[in-house]
C-alpha cells in the first residue's frame, strides 16, 4: 500500500473546495470516487480531520466511503509508525510493542492497552497458582492447564495459513494462532511473571525454552504446552533431514522473531494471491532484515 499523500498541499483545503470534494465523493461512479479520494489524500492532515467530522455523514455512500479512507489513511500511518520503529531499533527492544505495531498495521483501532492489561490479569492470576511451585516441570503443568484448559488457547491446526493467526489481537481474540504467535502468550506471559522462557526458532516450527541453572526444557505451545527435551529436538531435526545444529536451540532476538512473523505473513499472502499485502509486508521485511 503505498501513500500518495503529499506533505505540501498545493492549496489550501477551504470549506468551499471541501464541500465539492465531499459532493463528488458520493458520486455513484466509482472511478470519479477514487480520483475525488485521492484528491482528499494530497491535502494531508487537514483532509484526515475534515474527513472524522464527516464520518457520521447523513448519505450512506458518502458515510461509507468517508470511513473507508480514513481506514486506509490509519493503516498507512501504522505502516510508518512500524517501519520507524523497525529502523530505529537492533535487535532487541520490546517485543511486545513491536507485536502491537504489526497488529496496528492491519487494525489501526485496536485499542492495546485493553489487550496489556488482559495479559496482565491472566499473568496475575498465574502468579496466585504457581505460588507452591518451585520446580520448572511443575509451573510449566500450572501455565499449560491454565492458557490450554481455562482459557482454551490452541493451535490452529484446521486453517494453518490464515493471516489472523499472526495479528497478535486476533491471536488472542480467537485464542488460537501459529506456533510462533502461540509461543509469543507463552513468552509475554512468562516476562511478566519473571519465569526464564525464551523464545527459539526451530526450523518449520517455533518453539519456547524454559532453563534455569537446574532444568531445561523446550515447549511445544502449539500442541497444548508439550515438553520436548534437547535430544528430542535433535531427533526431530534428524528424522526430518533437517541437520543438527545447536543454533537451531539457541533463544533468538525480538528483531529475529518480528521478521520471522512477517516472512509467514508475507508467505500466506502471497499464497492467497494478494499482491497488496503482501508487498506491504515486503516493506517491513526489508527494514528488518538491514
Amino acid at each position: 500500500m503505498k501513500s500518495t499523500t503529499q506533505s505540501q498541499p498545493a492549496a489550501p483545503l477551504d470549506d468551499k473546495t471541501w464541500r465539492a470534494l465531499l459532493l463528488l465523493l458520493g458520486d455513484e461512479d466509482d472511478a470519479i470516487a477514487a480520483t475525488v479520494q485521492e484528491k482528499i489524500r494530497s491535502y494531508g492532515l487537514p483532509a484526515r480531520r475534515r474527513l472524522e467530522a464527516e464520518s457520521l455523514h447523513d448519505e450512506p455512500l458518502v458515510r461509507r466511503r468517508v470511513r473507508g479512507l480514513l481506514a486506509l489513511l490509519r493503516r498507512e500511518e501504522a505502516d510508518q509508525r512500524f517501519e520507524m520503529f523497525c529502523a530505529h531499533h537492533g535487535e532487541e527492544f520490546d517485543l511486545e510493542q513491536g507485536l502491537w505495531l504489526i497488529a496496528q498495521t492491519r487494525y489501526p483501532d485496536i485499542n492495546t492497552e485493553a489487550y496489556q492489561a488482559l495479559l496482565d490479569d491472566w499473568a496475575a492470576r498465574l502468579r496466585q497458582a504457581l505460588e507452591p511451585y518451585r520446580k520448572g516441570d511443575s509451573m510449566i503443568a500450572v501455565i499449560n492447564e491454565f492458557l490450554f484448559t481455562d482459557l482454551g488457547f490452541k493451535g490452529n491446526e484446521n486453517n494453518y495459513y490464515d493471516p489472523e493467526n499472526s495479528y497478535f489481537n486476533r491471536v488472542l481474540d480467537r485464542r488460537t494462532g501459529n506456533p510462533i504467535s502461540m509461543c509469543l502468550v507463552y513468552l509475554l506471559l512468562g516476562r511478566r511473571l519473571g519465569l526464564p522462557i525464551a523464545g527459539i526458532g526451530f526450523p518449520g516450527h517455533f518453539l519456547c525454552r524454559y532453563q534455569s541453572s537446574l532444568e531445561e526444557y523446550y515447549i511445544d505451545a502449539f500442541n497444548r504446552g508439550k515438553l520436548l527435551s534437547r535430544a528430542q529436538c535433535m531427533q526431530y531435526l534428524t528424522q526430518n533431514g533437517l541437520g543438527v545444529r545447536e543454533g537451531y536451540l539457541v533463544p533468538i532476538s525480538a528483531r529475529r522473531i518480528l521478521l520471522r512473523t512477517c516472512a509467514n505473513l508475507h508467505q500466506i499472502y502471497l499464497q492467497h494471491g494478494n499482491e497488496t499485502e503482501a508487498g506491504r509486508i515486503q516493506r517491513y521485511l526489508v527494514t528488518l532484515a538491514k
